[in-house]
């Protein structure tokens, strides 16, 4: 792989990297592009700190950190916006003001609550928290319009008691072909995000099941993304990921560069 398509700055809540350093961790992966993606995440307040940024202040630095690398790296600037069923308003705003790359859109609060705290899967079995959540998932991606590719699909599985155990495509398949068929109804894409690996699922995100079956539906549209908030994580297994390719039926993978997909080889 040689773009890294989802990562995280000090402008995210929960990253202190710098975004040079960032960038100095793709170079020597090998890659040729990065595209930093901090979270916008509206009315998620977290000890009373909201997970938004300053979008002038973003671009002003991230446009240095273009000038400063463009003879050694395409460095892209996106967002990684929080989808919530009221917000569709705000982010077709939102996104219109900014000449991003790359606009992924995921599910980090289901119902206001985020399943990284383990309130959220308290007196419910694994499996209905997640029921819960793509549900909640499918609402969103029909409320929400302005975003390119759905992040990290199974994000609650990493958290569940169990994780995997009670998760399987099969066990939810009628609402994730749902959820599928509708991304693809209106061109948006997936994204295959590293991160379930290093939280210690048997998968990244989504698992190879729903990849498969996101490709025997029509879809074409697949991102990369480490999820990397330290440079330590840039393309993080990305040595796994051509197998796991090819194993979904791709024989490409996608960036993005000004919201247009860019179809790419592996």
């Amino acid at each position: 792989m040689l773009s890294d398509c989802h990562m995280h700055t000090k402008f995210s809540l929960d990253s202190e990297a710098d975004p040079e350093a960032m960038v100095e961790s793709a170079i020597a992966e090998g890659l040729q592009s990065v595209c930093i993606t901090d979270h916008e995440d509206r009315d998620y307040i977290s000890e009373g700190n909201q997970w938004t940024f300053d979008a002038d202040q973003y671009f002003a630095y991230m446009g240095r950190v273009q000038e400063r690398y463009r003879d050694r790296i395409s460095v892209r600037i996106g967002v990684e916006i929080g989808l919530q069923p009221h917000l569709g308003e705000y982010y077709k705003n939102y996104v219109g003001q900014k000449p991003f790359d790359f606009v992924i859109g995921s599910v980090h609060l289901i119902k206001g609550r985020d399943p990284y705290y383990k309130e959220f899967f308290e007196g419910r079995k694994d499996r209905e928290a997640y029921e819960e959540t793509f549900v909640e998932t499918y609402e969103n991606i029909r409320s929400i319009e302005d975003f390119d590719v759905l992040g990290h699909l199974d994000y609650v599985t990493r958290y569940g008691r169990n994780q995997a155990e009670e998760y399987s495509y099969a066990g939810f398949a009628d609402i994730i072909d749902q959820i599928l068929r509708y991304l693809i109804e209106r061109g948006k894409g997936i994204e295959l995000n590293t991160a379930g690996l290093k939280y210690g699922l048997p998968y990244a995100h989504p698992h190879i099941d729903i990849l498969r079956r996101y490709r025997e539906l029509g879809g074409e549209i697949l991102t990369i993304g480490s999820d990397a908030h330290k440079p330590e994580h840039v393309a993080y297994d990305f040595y796994k990921v051509p197998e796991i390719l090819e194993m979904s039926g791709f024989r490409y993978y996608t960036e993005f560069v000004g919201r247009k997909p860019v179809f790419l080889k592996y």
